[in-house]
């Protein structure tokens, strides 16, 4: 039986090798955040020559991938990327996607916004026939904290504080509970449009295109046109 770090491990192998035959001398790669993705920047390094630079959605990976030789680059002086590859705290057949346990959930959603394609990698604990049991990550104005907090209560959510936690933004991060992604676009967009809400974790306006999930059989590959 393997352990849930080996399961990120050998899903972290399989992300190397199906990014590795689309990137080319000049490409740039979205690298997202967290203890998956990190393992992907650990081999990644050995493979830091077929590819010009990556950029980065976190402090945390950018330190990461500048101690493998990795270049980085800001995004703002970029157009696109041809790839992102991020893990997620959930993900559901139709590849929409709860994120942010980490805390980087804004900045991952704008440099995947910048991608060709968005590549998920992620243990078969993190698949899900319908999202909701991973509290949903809100980053919001610390100004408009408890506004966002009882706009969040009217839907039916239960909101608590990430405690001692400041993004990489200088904002906080509401946990939220309880809530129903019946539509999960049309809710992601509800939402983001809830004053004082700089972002939600839930990917599903712009959700992954492809997902590779490790399980004790071995990495399987879930796209758009499989759901």
């Amino acid at each position: 039986m393997l352990t849930q770090d080996e399961l990120k491990q050998q899903v972290a192998q399989a992300a190397l090798d199906y990014v590795l035959p689309q990137l080319q001398p000049d490409s740039i790669l979205g690298v997202g955040t967290g203890s998956t993705v990190d393992r992907f920047i650990d081999l990644l390094a050995g493979h830091r020559q077929a590819f010009h630079a990556a950029v980065s959605s976190s402090e945390r990976s950018t330190l990461r991938l500048q101690a493998a030789g990795i270049r980085v680059l800001d995004l703002n002086d970029i157009a696109a990327t041809a790839l992102y590859v991020d893990g997620a705290d959930e993900i559901d057949r139709q590849l929409n996607m709860i994120k942010g346990g980490g805390g980087a959930l804004t900045r991952e959603k704008i440099v995947s916004s910048v991608a060709d394609r968005f590549v998920c990698i992620v243990d078969e604990s993190k698949l899900v026939d319908r999202l909701g049991g991973f509290p949903l990550p809100i980053e919001v104005i610390p100004l408009a904290r408890e506004a966002v907090a009882r706009e969040i209560r009217q839907l039916g959510g239960q909101p608590v504080l990430r405690a001692g936690f400041t993004t990489d933004n200088g904002n906080q991060i509401l946990d939220v509970s309880g809530l129903n992604y019946g539509d999960p676009a049309a809710f992601e967009a509800m939402l983001n449009n809830i004053p004082g809400v700089v972002c939600c974790g839930l990917f599903a306006i712009s959700g992954a295109h492809v997902a590779l999930i490790a399980g004790q059989d071995g990495v399987s590959r879930l796209e758009l046109q499989d759901a």
